[in-house]
């Protein structure tokens, strides 16, 4: 059997990253930001001019986390803080990360990608992020 599914186009990738890298200009920073596939599959990344280097592969780890899972980034540490195991070893899993930053992009209750942002502070992160979710919100439903 086959299935029909939803797929992140290139240039709703790009405008995605326009939003992100503006709101950064609007908080004076430089970010890494990384758009992932429903497979979280790269599709589109920035390094802002001067931004630090260590921050590309953290951002596109933050959208492969939210793009695996469903979820934002910023919720993962508060779901295991108290548990022990988890906060101990899930955290040693390839690519996840527990802090804000990556946000899922849904459409129709269906994960199609994520967004992950990195060079700033974990709040001005997760804001970037935000705004380029908005984006795909206003976009994605067109």
């Amino acid at each position: 059997m086959l299935y029909q599914k939803y797929a992140l186009t290139q240039s709703l990738a790009l405008k995605i990253l326009e939003a992100v890298t503006n709101k950064a200009k609007e908080f004076g920073i430089k970010i890494n930001a990384a758009i992932v596939d429903e497979g979280a599959n790269l599709k589109a990344f920035i390094r802002m001019d001067e931004a630090a280097l260590l921050s590309s592969e953290i951002a596109q780890n933050k959208a492969y986390t939210a793009a695996a899972f469903g979820k934002p980034t910023h919720e993962w540490y508060p779901m295991i803080k108290d548990e022990p195991a988890l906060l101990t070893g899930i955290v040693h899993t390839n690519k996840l990360v527990v802090f804000g930053g990556g946000i899922p992009l849904i459409y129709n209750r269906i994960i199609v990608g994520g967004i992950g942002v990195s060079g700033g502070s974990a709040i001005e992160d997760v804001q970037c992020a935000e705004a380029g979710a908005k984006v795909f919100e206003q976009y994605g439903s067109a």
